[in-house]
């Protein structure tokens, strides 16, 4: 059944799950969720131009323009997976708890310096995205970068399995998704799962060395991992400076400047190098890309605005993200302040971390700290200096009257918190 799929997909123009954005050509997946039936949206697929439409439901099969199988999500993962196998080339696997999207970014542009690179866009990281993305790669690609995202165990050994990767990075591991992961060594459990797979298939892995919990899984179980990190590994590098932007110097003596701010993105730089490094970039050039990288999606992002330099992270939280955004911020020279969200996601462990944030932005003596959301009020148990604001539509209208006037202001919260909505109060 997947070899005759297949053959429809190699004379398509692609595949598409989402009628909105069909185009002429492709094949489109119907894939049901909790509330709906995607089976009833494939006529509607086959009229805006895909050439076949993949259901599991036999009552909507009309003509041979349907393509009946048992499961659509299922189908759509072999079909992934059928496609890799005729994909002679490195697959490069990533996860971690923070850091992913941002080193994927990275590494495919220093790859690119050298080869044709089709890595995952955006954060298409999960059961869907990234068959996707393997179904995206075209002949002439010559390396792959897949990032895997995770919210429990299980979810990473599964990707795994749809990507076959040959090569895989953790960038580390800290307190994300604890809620569904069922604590930190759940998370160290799920995320290890990409290097479960690699040593099973003698694929190579990269190693934090800087990183205690990465360090000593690898040298445990990994036969020969590829460290970087510290001088004497295969790659290093020295952080210059980080305020606010990374400037850097490697292990053969070449500096860089870049665009990115925080110091906790200098582990993000220093493993697209390592990796660009064992793949044969040339140096200047890697550097070049990295200097060139410039941040989007609300990710650790520099912006200058009525004479205030906003560091707007507001992608996504937990406390090991907001602990290191936070330190970083602290070693900033000027007046410093903070609006802080929600972090999802933390289970029974929820309370505690958010009045452990508070209690750090009272240590770190940031100038202005302001708590958002419902989870933060905790927050402001941890610093009873610290302003509060159900929701973001109060703290609107407070910072229209009240205008943020620090030399320099973090914005940090959850993805569902949409915090980079307040930069127009400012």
């Amino acid at each position: 059944m997947i070899e005759k799929l297949y053959q429809h997909f190699l004379k398509s123009t692609g595949v598409s799950t989402d009628t909105r954005t069909v185009q002429k050509g492709q094949v489109f997946f119907a894939l049901n969720g909790p509330n709906f039936n995607a089976n009833k949206f494939a006529e509607k697929a086959l009229d805006e131009g895909a050439v076949i439409a993949v259901v599991d439901d036999a009552s909507y099969v009309k003509n041979d323009n349907y393509f009946l199988v048992n499961d659509g999500l299922e189908a759509l993962q072999q079909l992934a997976n059928f496609h890799r196998k005729h994909l002679n080339i490195p697959f490069i696997g990533i996860t971690g708890s923070n850091g992913k999207t941002t080193t994927k970014e990275l590494m495919r542009d220093v790859l690119a310096q050298k080869y044709e690179v089709v890595a995952t866009v955006g954060n298409l990281n999960n059961h869907i995205g990234v068959p996707l993305t393997l179904l995206s790669i075209k002949e002439n690609t010559e390396i792959a970068i897949i990032e895997m995202g995770a919210n429990h165990i299980g979810e990473i050994e599964t990707l795994c399995k749809i990507a076959e990767p040959t090569h895989g990075l953790i960038t580390n591991i800290g307190e994300a998704h604890l809620e569904g992961f069922g604590g930190i060594e759940g998370v160290i459990r799920g995320k290890s799962e990409l290097y479960n797979f690699l040593i099973q298939s003698g694929g190579v892995v990269f190693v934090n060395s800087q990183n205690e919990i990465l360090a000593n899984m690898a040298k445990r179980r990994v036969k020969a991992p590829i460290f970087y990190g510290t001088d004497g590994d295969f790659f290093a590098a020295t952080l210059l400076t980080s305020t606010p932007l990374i400037e850097y110097k490697t292990d053969r003596n070449l500096k860089a400047s870049t665009q990115l701010s925080g110091g906790y993105n200098f582990e993000n730089i220093s493993a697209a190098l390592c990796v660009g490094r064992f793949f044969e970039v040339e140096e200047n050039s890697a550097n070049e890309a990295v200097a060139d990288y410039i941040s989007e999606n609300n990710r650790s992002q520099l912006i200058e605005q009525g004479g205030i330099k906003i560091i707007l992270d507001a992608y996504n939280a937990n406390p090991s993200s907001m602990q290191v955004a936070l330190e970083s911020l602290g070693k900033l020279d000027g007046s410093k302040a903070v609006i802080l969200g929600d972090m999802f996601e933390l289970g029974a462990s929820s309370k505690g971390a958010h009045v452990n944030l508070g209690k750090l932005t009272a240590a770190l003596q940031i100038d202005k700290v302001i708590f958002c959301g419902e989870l933060s009020r905790s927050g402001k148990q941890g610093n009873p200096n610290a302003l509060y604001f159900m929701t973001k539509t109060e703290l609107a209208t407070f910072l229209v009257l009240n205008p943020i006037m620090e030399d320099y202001l973090l914005i940090k919260g959850s993805r569902g918190m949409g915090l980079e909505s307040l930069l127009k109060c400012l």
